[in-house]
């Protein structure tokens, strides 16, 4: 499948704003028969982009791939693992022929040297559900995981990434628990304090498998829906182990 039909298919959409000057510049050089219009891209001052109760998954591929090149250049190297890591949940999600086309893309944005983060949030912010900016937070924490340590700039490049998209700090703690091993993240994952009561920790719990529930992104389609799974099956564990720690049922 050619990168014009890929994005045709899967794009099918007019982006404009800072997310479509990065685009326009990414498909620039991508000249395999990208002249059929099936993205435009609209930089002017006149876009402005309409708040959605539920997100394209489209509007998420785009962010995603966006947003992993951002974490990815944030320590200055652009370490093979991570890279492999991407690529591999791409062909995940979209299949082997799918995920090279968008890795192409990728690699191309990639090259970008200056990314308003800010502006791309923001963007992305007004045009994206909560549970799916949850998603996308999940995603850049696994990225910066992928070559066995997520280091201090790359934990504060994705601090920012989350600030601009509105995602609460304590929701930040969460999914950033989730990568590290620690005596406390169990109280993390879940959002409490370790002085939190059994019923507290039963309460805490019943909100996090709601708030994380793999059916809060089913609009984003199934190739998404492992990532979901994952945070879910993580609050479980964290609640299992708290259970078994203070011994209630």
């Amino acid at each position: 499948m050619g990168i014009s039909k890929w994005l045709g298919a899967t794009l099918g959409m007019s982006f404009g704003g800072p997310i479509g000057a990065i685009l326009g510049f990414a498909l620039g050089s991508m000249v395999d028969g990208f002249t059929n219009g099936s993205i435009k891209v609209n930089t002017g001052s006149s876009y402005q982009p309409q708040p959605q109760t539920r997100t394209k998954s489209s509007e998420f591929d785009v962010s995603l791939l966006i947003l992993a090149a951002i974490v990815i250049k944030a320590d200055g190297v652009s370490d093979k693992r991570e890279l492999d890591f991407v690529r591999a949940q791409f062909v995940g999600m979209y299949g082997k022929e799918r995920a090279n086309e968008a890795f192409k893309l990728f690699k191309n944005i990639s090259k970008q040297k200056d990314i308003p983060v800010r502006d791309v949030c923001l963007q992305i912010r007004q045009m994206m559900d909560h549970p799916s900016r949850l998603q996308l937070l999940h995603f850049l924490f696994g990225i910066a995981k992928a070559d066995g340590n997520v280091s201090s700039v790359e934990v504060d490049a994705i601090f920012s990434i989350s600030n601009y998209l509105g995602i609460r700090a304590i929701d930040f703690e969460s999914i950033k628990a989730m990568f590290y091993n620690s005596s406390d993240n169990a109280y993390k994952i879940l959002e409490i304090e370790k002085t939190a009561t059994a019923s507290e920790i039963k309460k805490a719990y019943r909100k996090m498998a709601k708030k994380y529930h793999p059916d809060k992104v089913l609009h984003l389609g199934k190739e998404y829906q492992k990532g979901a799974e994952e945070k879910f099956r993580q609050v479980q564990e964290a609640y299992d182990q708290l259970q078994k720690e203070r011994g209630f049922k």
